[in-house]
């Protein structure tokens, strides 16, 4: 094969690569995925973009991003900035996106490159098109992680170290020595398992010879090491150490090697045998499911590396095997794989079940070029077989159907393996797209908007696609539900909503079920009067309600149950009374002081069962008046849902369910 057409069709393959994981990152991943990753480092891009390091939020306690860490210079993630960087590479030629494709193309030309390097152009576009099959690298390279750009940079430099270790040019030796202080500065851990054979490989060129080897080997190691001081540079200006990674200074013990290991409350004790048990479960996922073919990629693969070291072995071609061996071994010291199975013991739980072994995602590389070896040297002993056998034309007719035979087994293959990952996925974009719903087509302009967090106090986590601009000045900013009037007063030129939906967080399992976007109001006075009226369906024998402020609370019995229950809450002079056709059964009058919530609960009987309506009014009560807020509302079919996971939706409720509020000063005349 000529140079010219080897480089038109590397050239189509990534063409070919680009194009399908643009696909899936807009089709599959419109909203992200279900690895919250993703909005750390599109938020590290922007603030890159912008010339920061670190967040300063106008308001403490409910601005902090998930992964960020808390310093004294303000918020910064506990992420290396280099693939956030390419990220916002993308950002800059129109959109984020765009980075993706760019990305996936050239980790496909550069495999290409590599398997050429060590073998010749038929293996690179074959080990090309393997990687293109695969479905870790459809996927993956379609999310905002930071693998498949690790991988890129990794590929990069083994091709120039390879390409500078044949033509004796320095110029590539600096390439690689870039690449992969780049890399090191990206995912350092998985860098050096990427350069150790490469290291192994210097080291036997300059005992072969030294004279030659020592420029080109100090080139790339000189520059290798530019990336290294890099990251630490950048861990001192973060952390205040330059041995301190920013992953550290979030969780001090979520770190290599084994023994105790924690992480925001979880932890284990990490041990070798957990440890092989654990790369074990996730090597049979990355062989049966996550590279192309499955078994048959693999079992071309283990023939390929038979072939290798019987016939073509050489420190080059040792060198690229060496990356089956130093991968796998070295994330037996990293816990995050044991963690990345979720239950160890339930098939297709935690994020590989979506995501595949995303750790091992460089394994991609020497698995497809070593299964190219062996596909090719099955090609052609199949073609001598045929045409001893055969006239020409024959040999050729037989060669073609098998191979297409071939290629449709296999491609059936990866197609099976991958359909449970794809619709595991697809099912959690459906639910995400009923959530976002209310922002779309665009978030409410010159809005703040508080959103629910059910995975505690924490931004993107799990709504990524809910960011803030680093400055905070953009049309819409997010901040936890927890300080409403601290965020209306640091944003008073901004109208208020609060996000909420209905249904317990499990985008697995279709839930949430619907969201809404609802305005919040603020009204200022003397007093504040809550109107409400709720339904009582056909078939409610009574209903109660429950006041609460602070750690006093007041109950009251319905006197009316004829479809609609109208009361009000005031809250005046530092108290809170509410009126109505009801009967105080004790607490009557209850006391207020500062900004708490009032909560009122309606429980609707229905004899042997029944629901709850639940309203939860902010207030801040000074001795010169009330401030108060939009009440959250929120209908209950089942208590646990109570508190985050069952807001009203008006256009949802069954008939004869429904909430009317209206928040008013207690001078101004309530609407008719």
């Amino acid at each position: 094969m000529s140079r010219r057409r080897f480089r038109i069709a590397t050239l189509a393959i990534a063409l070919v690569g680009a194009i399908a994981v643009w696909f899936v990152s807009t089709e599959l991943f419109p909203y992200h995925s279900l690895n919250h990753d993703e909005g750390v480092y599109l938020q590290q891009a922007a603030m890159l973009l912008e010339g920061k390091l670190h967040l300063k939020p106008p308001v403490e306690g409910i601005f902090r991003p998930w992964f960020f860490v808390e310093g004294s210079g303000g918020l910064y993630p506990k992420y290396a900035p280099v693939p956030a960087g390419m990220f916002a590479l993308g950002e800059l030629f129109g959109g984020y996106r765009l980075a993706l494709p760019a990305i996936a193309a050239g980790i496909l030309a550069g495999v290409a490159g590599v398997a050429r390097e060590v073998f010749d152009r038929r293996t690179g576009l074959l080990a090309a098109i393997f990687v293109l099959a695969s479905p870790l690298f459809l996927l993956d390279t379609a999310t905002f992680l930071p693998y498949a750009p690790t991988t890129l940079l990794n590929v990069a430099f083994a091709y120039a170290y390879l390409r500078a270790d044949r033509t004796d040019d320095w110029r590539w030796a600096a390439g690689a020595g870039t690449a992969i202080g780049l890399a090191f500065f990206a995912r350092p851990f998985t860098a050096v398992l990427f350069a150790a054979p490469f290291v192994g490989h210097a080291l036997w060129t300059l005992r072969d010879d030294w004279r030659n080897a020592l420029p080109r080997q100090a080139a790339t190691a000189g520059l290798g090491l530019v990336g290294v001081a890099l990251a630490l540079g950048y861990n001192a200006v973060l952390t205040g150490s330059a041995l301190t990674f920013p992953y550290e200074a979030f969780a001090p013990q979520d770190g290599l090697g084994f023994g105790h290991r924690e992480i925001l409350n979880h932890g284990i004790e990490f041990t070798p045998a957990l440890s092989i048990e654990a790369n074990g479960q996730v090597l049979t996922a990355f062989v049966g499911r996550w590279m192309f073919g499955s078994i048959v990629g693999a079992g071309l693969a283990l023939a390929g590396l038979a072939i290798v070291v019987d016939r073509k072995w050489s420190p080059r071609t040792a060198t690229l095997a060496g990356l089956v061996v130093s991968i796998p071994v070295g994330n037996l010291l990293f816990w995050g794989n044991y963690n990345l199975l979720g239950n160890l013991d339930v098939a297709g739980d935690g994020l590989i079940a979506a995501l595949g072994p995303y750790y091992h995602f460089d394994l991609v590389v020497p698995t497809a070029a070593l299964a190219a070896v062996g596909a090719l040297w099955a090609f052609d002993s199949l073609r001598s077989v045929l045409e001893a056998r055969l006239d020409q034309r024959s040999a050729v007719v037989a060669l073609t159907a098998i191979a297409l035979v071939g290629t449709l087994v296999v491609g059936g293959i990866t197609v099976d393996r991958a359909t449970e990952p794809v619709e595991r996925n697809a099912a959690v974009t459906d639910t995400y797209q009923r959530v976002y719903e209310p922002f779309e087509p665009e978030p409410p302009d010159n809005a703040v908007v508080m959103v629910e967090t059910p995975y505690g106090p924490w931004l993107g986590h799990p709504f990524q696609a809910l960011r803030n601009d680093p400055g905070y000045d953009g049309h819409t900013v997010y901040a936890m539900e927890y300080r409403p009037f601290a965020v209306a007063d640091a944003f008073p030129d901004r109208d208020l909503y609060r996000f909420g939906y209905r249904g317990i967080w499990d985008p697995l399992g279709g839930s949430p079920e619907h969201a809404r976007l609802q305005r919040v109001h603020e009204r200022s006075g003397a007093g504040i009067t809550l109107d409400t009226s709720v339904g009582l369906p056909e078939g409610i024998t009574g209903a109660t309600i429950t006041v609460t402020a602070d750690t006093e609370t007041a109950h009251y019995v319905a006197t009316e149950t004829d479809g609609t229950l109208a009361f009000d809450v005031r809250i005046a002079d530092g108290t809170v009374q509410v009126t109505g056709p009801l009967d105080a059964v004790d607490g009557d009058t209850l006391s207020v002081e500062g900004r708490e919530d009032i909560d009122v609960t309606v429980f609707a009987d229905y004899g042997a069962s029944g629901f709850e309506y639940r309203l939860s009014v902010p207030v801040e009560a000074e001795r010169n008046g009330v401030r108060a807020l939009t009440p959250t509302v929120e209908y209950c079919l089942d208590v646990r849902a109570c508190g985050g996971a069952a807001t009203y939706l008006p256009e949802q409720a069954p008939d004869g369910v429904f909430v009317q509020t209206a928040l008013r000063t207690t001078d101004e005349e309530a609407n008719p």
